[in-house]
């Protein structure tokens, strides 16, 4: 499968464990693409849920996917600041159709004033149970957590203020081209 390049707009699919998609957004631009990661922004994007409802996001968010860890990361800027969700969810793929990965439940959240909180322990615990996750695949999820607030305390990659503030201006160039 070739990588998407600077400027090509990608569908992001986040699907369940038990294999049902869950959400789908349409036309994120993509910023940067290597082999392990994908660096994008969602503008005003179309997301469709699983049961068919659909919204637009209302503001411009980062997005940051990488292969080997077992997160992803969504930088929204707003104007009282950068707040971060952080899914725990499988390393992407890309194929033909977009890029996909499976949420696991979990996620954090980050405010403008560093604040962070973990979301949907409930969720997961009982999507643990109905849907089977594995003893190691649980290690795997809950090893990541640790690994995505170090990330978050050290301000390292997409926690880093100048992080956003690079790839948003690299998108607004591409978007005025």
């Amino acid at each position: 499968m070739k990588l998407p390049k600077e400027g090509d707009f990608i569908t992001i699919q986040s699907y369940k464990h038990n294999g049902h998609l869950h959400r789908a957004w349409r036309d994120t631009m993509v910023l940067k693409t290597t082999e392990h990661a994908l660096i994008g922004v969602n503008d005003h994007t179309l997301v469709t849920e699983n049961d068919g409802r659909r919204w637009v996001t209302r503001e411009p968010a980062v997005v940051y996917f990488h292969n080997k860890y077992w997160f992803n990361i969504i930088a929204m800027i707003r104007e009282e600041g950068i707040s971060y969700y952080c899914n725990l969810a499988s390393p992407h793929i890309i194929d033909e159709e977009a890029l996909k990965y499976i949420d696991y439940d979990l996620d954090v959240k980050v405010f403008p004033d560093g604040y962070k909180r973990l979301l949907d322990i409930e969720e997961y615990e009982i999507h643990r149970r109905t849907m089977n996750y594995s003893a190691e695949l649980d290690y795997i999820l809950k090893e990541n957590v640790k690994i995505l607030v170090d990330w978050i305390n050290h301000q390292k990659g997409p926690f880093s203020p100048s992080y956003v503030k690079i790839w948003y201006q690299r998108y607004l160039k591409l978007k005025n081209r």
